[in-house]
């Protein structure tokens, strides 16, 4: 029994230990890309020495994929769980959306990877894009297709291309934080506040419900139902036990069933 829990034990600290390297590793990256990071701040920032770093992860390319990785890990659970309520396809739709404003504004982490990742394939670098592809955004592209084909043939969303329902989903979102230093020069604003931040993804989801759905009054209710039941999120912090248990900060879960609570009152 002693054994066992030794070695318990151990494999726990192991798994800390990793996880505490990780996270460090995903704040580094973040900050300075592969080629500005330092492996001997993310062992101190981890509280290692360089050659346990190096026990875990064999080369700073591979710290580097593992971290990528944990955090592409979230946006597919996350985004998914968006898309995989028992609600009408429309709202699912609607959730995927806000999931998607959230998840720019909040996980910077990941955004700021996928930035660093379009810089080296527009310079002809190596880069993790064809994986990121695979292990993100083709399922969510194909989960999106099944939901719009479910809502289309219920009756609920217009017909138009598919493409078009995620340009429209997604675009906009995409568009207002690539254009947020330009906005603001001339609109004297700051886009990033957090006023102007909660003003633009309530808009966002209105429009939507007034502009997908082919019942306007249930499109603005199912907008109104998912933007009561969900707060929009503070910015996340990498911390190891959010590794450790396979979450960074993701409330997806938390949303979805009090979405549900507030649709049946």
């Amino acid at each position: 029994m002693t054994d066992t829990n030794t070695t318990r034990s151990n494999a726990d600290r192991s798994d800390q230990t990793r996880a505490r390297i990780l996270a460090a590793a995903i704040r580094e990256f973040s900050s300075d890309g592969i080629a500005g990071a330092r492996t001997e701040r993310i062992a101190e920032a981890a509280g290692v020495n360089k050659a346990l770093l190096y026990y875990y992860f064999t080369s700073k390319q591979a710290l580097y994929d593992a971290a990528l990785e944990s955090v592409a890990n979230v946006v597919v659970v996350s985004s998914m769980a968006a898309m995989g309520s028992a609600c009408s396809a429309g709202e699912r739709l609607v959730q995927f959306a806000l999931n998607h404003f959230d998840r720019i504004h909040s996980n910077r982490a990941f955004q700021s990877l996928m930035q660093q990742e379009m810089m080296r394939l527009h310079r002809g670098e190596e880069n993790a894009l064809a994986a990121l592809v695979e292990k993100v955004f083709r399922p969510m592209m194909t989960r999106v297709r099944q939901v719009y084909a479910e809502g289309r043939a219920s009756g609920e969303l217009i017909q138009v291309d598919e493409l078009q329902i995620m340009y429209a989903a997604l675009g906009a979102n995409v568009f207002y934080f690539l254009s947020a230093p330009v906005m603001g020069m001339m609109t004297g604003a700051n886009p990033f506040d957090r006023a102007a931040l909660a003003f633009r993804r309530q808009a966002a989801v209105e429009y939507l419900g007034k502009t997908i759905f082919i019942d306007r009054e249930h499109g603005a209710r199912v907008a109104a139902n998912v933007l009561a039941a969900t707060p929009m999120p503070q910015p996340v912090e990498i911390e190891p036990q959010a590794i450790e248990t396979g979450r960074i900060e993701n409330h997806a879960s938390d949303t979805l069933a009090k979405t549900h609570e507030v649709r049946r009152k």
